[in-house]
């Protein structure tokens, strides 16, 4: 866990829950941007971008060690 790769996928994966639940809370306002409540989008999705983290880190052990990933990868 206390390595780049971890830290990169983890990241990687903490962007994408940031984007995923930014732009469904959009889309849940109506797609109203001009009136959306950007405070609340915001902090909705650095708080789903924070559990991701957090999510990596408990899985750093279950998976493969040292990635941030549940699933054991089946090799060839």
């Amino acid at each position: 866990m206390f390595n780049k790769r971890f830290w990169v996928l983890a990241s990687e994966r903490a962007i994408k829950t940031f984007a995923q639940t930014f732009l469904a809370m959009v889309g849940v306002q109506a797609l109203d941007v001009l009136h959306a409540d950007w405070a609340a989008l915001l902090s909705v999705s650095v708080g789903a971008a924070v559990l991701s983290y957090l999510m990596s880190i408990v899985s750093s052990e279950i998976g493969v060690k040292g990635s941030p990933s549940l699933v054991k990868e089946d090799k060839p």
